[in-house]
């Protein structure tokens, strides 16, 4: 096991970027703690697959370093820096066994027999893989193989990290709960560094104790699921995580209090805000908007039932606002006025929390 960090790290595929979209990957800095669980999580294109190819050694940055537990391993070959790594695809031997294929990195090493057949057992008992040992991969649902990719990265003793680049992709959607149940129970039992890379937000939110969320090559926000719901950094990680995703329209603030089309909202942040700041946002997520006497108003323009709760749109000014309303709760028919939650409504400059990175103070 390592603690990672990459120190002023960028990345492109260019020979001579010049402008900031050259980079996939823009500067970054971060450290991932000896043990802990993460996640990389961000639409396609956004540079996760990148980052976990430098990590691993499969491309070299063309700025900065990775370091393992305080070594360099910026130059260093994938075999030498103890990754293991699971595909989106299940990457097996068909014509092995499911024991064959647990055994063949520890025997690929030249471990003792007896010690490989330990492991092996295990590890089969930790994946639920007992029962198939001698069963040929070839006849295995794809579930049962990416558990054996799986296993893989974990029977050997001497692995720094193990990287998952979207596994799930493949497996059927009622197993999907099942495996990063699985995930999730393995990381807390073995206590192995990993890193998770989806653009699924249930699978990172559900799996990670700190998630790295990516945006066009850039981390625009690093931390626990209850903090990316409740106060997101950027209006990216408002759209992206949450469903449906935060409210955001435009205000201006004055005399420390934020305004939308001069009616007054009460955000969290808005006595930061500097005085002649322009282009300002106001956030708020869905969850924490509500009908009442008093407010901005709405006209009411779709009801979607959602089991327990109905999403409400309302429309204001032309643009879109929903709401979530408990089932069986009263909803105007027509004409309506909305409050927020002040304490996670939130004022964005350039699309950044007021006081965070670009943002006014």
């Amino acid at each position: 096991m390592a603690k990672i960090t990459l120190d002023d790290l960028r990345h492109s595929y260019m020979p001579n970027p010049t402008a900031e979209d050259d980079w996939a990957l823009k500067q970054l800095d971060v450290d991932w703690e000896d043990g802990g669980a993460y996640a990389l999580l961000g639409p396609s294109g956004c540079g996760k697959t990148t980052l976990l190819n430098i990590i691993s050694g499969l491309l070299r940055p063309s700025h900065g370093r990775v370091l393992f537990d305080g070594k360099d391993v910026t130059d260093l070959p994938p075999d030498q820096r103890h990754i293991a790594q699971v595909f989106q695809f299940p990457v097996v031997y068909d014509t092995m066994t499911v024991y064959d294929n647990l055994a063949f990195p520890l025997r690929n090493r030249g471990v003792a027999e007896a010690d490989v057949d330990k492991r092996v057992r295990e590890i089969a008992e930790l994946t639920d893989l007992t029962e198939t040992l001698n069963v040929r991969a070839a006849g295995l649902t794809a579930d049962g193989k990416q558990k054996i990719s799986l296993g893989r990265g974990l029977v050997r003793t001497d692995v720094n990290v193990v990287m998952f680049d979207e596994p799930l992709t493949v497996i059927d959607p009622h197993l999907k709960w099942q495996l990063r149940s699985k995930l999730k129970e393995l990381h807390q039992r073995v206590g192995v560094t990993m890193i998770y890379v989806t653009h699924d937000q249930i699978e990172a939110l559900t799996f990670a104790d700190q998630v790295v969320v990516m945006n066009l090559g850039e981390v625009v926000q690093i931390g626990t699921p209850v903090d990316l719901f409740e106060r997101p950094q950027h209006t990216f990680v408002g759209h992206f995580i949450g469903s449906p995703g935060m409210n955001v329209m435009p205000c201006e603030v004055s005399g420390g209090n934020a305004y939308v089309n001069g009616v007054r909202v009460e955000a969290a942040n808005a006595h930061a805000c500097a005085a002649d700041a322009k282009g300002l946002e106001i956030g708020v997520r869905p969850e924490f908007v509500s009908f009442a006497d008093d407010g901005l108003p709405v006209r009411v323009t779709k009801v979607s039932d959602a089991g327990r709760f109905q999403i409400v749109d309302a429309s204001h000014d032309g643009g879109s606002i929903k709401l979530l309303v408990a089932e069986g709760d009263e909803i105007p028919a027509d004409t309506a006025k909305l409050k927020f939650d002040s304490a996670h409504t939130q004022v964005y400059d350039g699309g950044w929390i007021v006081g965070a990175k670009g943002g006014a103070a």
